[in-house]
């Protein structure tokens, strides 16, 4: 009898567990949705892909600049007169300010990725604002450019994040296409077939240029990048920088021929 009423003492303790752990589980997932998911519009709405009906894709890099891979990114994007949107960390623009120079003076247009990408929903309102006005500051050092795009890092965002980038006079960009992890450095062709299945008319990419705003070897970014535009202009796709798929699809609905906002 005692050794039955120790068995199941371990089974309701095992089943107590096993809920205890699934109920962790569950509150983790509601977390990444609330506030990481890109298309969680509970906080605000922001951009996740613009409804157009052209085939145009809008390429976007996070986390640089980062020499020489950012360098070999806007080199090869010239070359083959592809224009990008380049989401930069404030600490790297300082060290790297040449490199944010070379992305405006080949037509990319860059956005504000925070200052140190700091998880910014562990924040206070002040401390967003001091974020993205320092990486602002340094931008127009680096390249007398002043953006309206701000992208927060992590995708992180709450009600504080979007609206004191709102008040800021920013549009908040998120993307459309799963994230593809090349932050982890698989093999370039893995890169690319983790994109191309999710690319649509209007859709935002990202891939990573950089690294949380230091250095890092980005080297298969590099050669992933070249594959993902030739498989996508293979397939008729046009690239424009975010603020070109704003105004596409600004165009459309003014015209008609996209009753929707942007995503």
């Amino acid at each position: 009898m005692a050794r039955s009423g120790r068995n199941r003492n371990l089974l309701t303790s095992w089943r107590t567990w096993a809920l205890v752990g699934a109920l962790l589980i569950l509150i983790v997932l509601v977390l990444w949705y609330a506030l990481e998911n890109p298309r969680n519009q509970t906080f605000g709405n922001t951009v996740t892909q613009v409804p157009v009906k052209q085939k145009v894709v809008a390429l976007t890099f996070d986390d640089g600049p980062n020499p020489p891979y950012t360098d070999e990114i806007v080199d090869y994007l010239h070359a083959q007169r592809v224009p990008a949107t380049f989401f930069v960390v404030g600490r790297a623009v300082t060290q790297h300010p040449a490199t944010v120079r070379k992305e405006v003076d080949d037509g990319d247009a860059i956005g504000n990725h925070s200052w140190d990408h700091a998880h910014l929903v562990l924040e206070r309102r002040p401390h967003i604002a001091r974020e993205i006005s320092m990486t602002d500051a340094a931008i127009q050092r680096a390249a007398g450019v002043k953006t309206r795009l701000f992208r927060p890092p992590f995708g992180a965002r709450d009600y504080a994040v979007i609206s004191v980038a709102r008040r800021m006079g920013y549009q908040v960009i998120m993307w459309s296409v799963p994230l593809p992890k090349d932050w982890q450095s698989p093999p370039p062709p893995v890169i690319r077939d983790r994109v191309l299945p999710y690319v649509k008319d209007g859709s935002i990419i990202v891939l990573h240029d950089g690294n949380r705003g230091a250095g890092g070897d980005r080297s298969n970014t590099v050669a992933a990048t070249k594959l993902i535009v030739e498989a996508l202009r293979a397939q008729g796709y046009r690239f424009v920088t975010v603020p070109e798929l704003l105004q596409l699809g600004y165009l459309e609905r003014q015209n008609g021929a996209s009753p929707s906002a942007p995503e």
